[in-house]
């Protein structure tokens, strides 16, 4: 999908062709698609097809007055009622005539300057552009950082009452969530602090000033998955020691009852037999021997409650 928009008299406008000073957005475009605009931008194809892979790393290159920044972006999806968080690969390549991002699949990021969500944001000026964008991605990583926190907490809060299987596995997938945050952070960290040396950067001492806050906001976030994943880790071992726990507590009370169950069986069973036994012509023998049972079963019990099996 190819969208073409322009600041005209200080509103985005959507327009048909690619013009001077326009922002060109590619949602999981095709390959005839990126032919055009590479055609029309005359940007490098190399540059519009490297956010197509999920596997990208963030880097930035400069060639021929050509830039392209890539960067991972953080996503939330819902599915089956449960929400996952992810990252996937944002790039945003210009030259001195247009911007063009590119992305595998719509996200809040972009749409936040398409719906005009993002204040004093000028298609034409396109390193301000570029920083309004990555301080837009650190905003959505501490705002899913949150997310994820308060999540945890309300599975946490379920576990406590019902030890059950599926909230560790819930559990899991925010710490797995977690983990590609951080992995992402620390790869645009690294790709922020190169954008302090670019030229274009240097221009206007306020774009210095609004990147050294992006990168800030990006530590920050980076601080924040680290604390949150090890609190996630050790909630996780601590819960599935509780539920093993729970486990030998319930086997070691069924064993507990099966043992003292056993009494009343293997008394019956003495008597049962067809050999002479002790009261065979008494006629209380029947309530004798329920007796001895209730005081011998009585017995075994106070031990085994005194060894605290139950």
């Amino acid at each position: 999908m190819i969208q073409i928009y322009k600041t005209i008299d200080g509103k985005l406008c959507e327009i048909d062709a690619v013009e001077h000073g326009c922002w060109v957005n590619l949602v999981n475009p095709t390959e005839t698609e990126m032919e055009l605009v590479s055609q029309k931008t005359g940007l490098y194809m190399e540059f519009l097809r490297a956010p197509l892979d999920e596997e990208e790393s963030s880097r930035i290159e400069v060639e021929d007055n050509q830039t392209s920044v890539l960067v991972d972006i953080p996503v939330m999806d819902v599915q089956n009622k449960s929400v996952q968080y992810y990252t996937i690969p944002l790039g945003i390549v210009l030259n001195d005539s247009v911007i063009v991002t590119i992305c595998l699949q719509q996200n809040k990021v972009i749409d936040d300057f398409v719906n005009e969500k993002v204040k004093t944001f000028y298609t034409f000026k396109k390193s301000r552009f570029i920083l309004q964008i990555l301080y837009r991605i650190a905003t959505y990583y501490l705002l899913y950082l949150k997310q994820i926190d308060k999540t945890s907490h309300v599975i946490e809060a379920r576990l406590h009452r019902s030890m059950k299987n599926k909230e560790l596995i819930q559990l899991l997938s925010l710490e797995k969530s977690l983990v590609y945050f951080s992995t992402s952070l620390k790869a645009n960290e690294i790709t922020l602090e190169k954008m302090l040396k670019l030229e274009m950067m240097q221009k206007y001492e306020e774009d210095t000033d609004v990147l050294e806050d992006v990168i800030i906001e990006n530590k920050q976030a980076i601080e924040m998955a680290n604390i949150y994943s090890n609190i996630l880790s050790g909630t996780m071992d601590a819960f599935a020691s509780i539920i093993s726990n729970n486990l030998n507590i319930v086997m070691k009370f069924l064993a507990s009852i099966t043992i003292v169950m056993s009494i009343p069986t293997m008394i019956s069973s003495f008597f049962g037999m067809n050999v002479p036994v002790p009261f065979n012509s008494n006629p209380y023998g029947f309530l004798i021997i329920v007796a001895i049972t209730v005081v011998v079963a009585s017995l075994v019990t106070y031990i085994l409650a005194k060894k605290d099996m139950f």
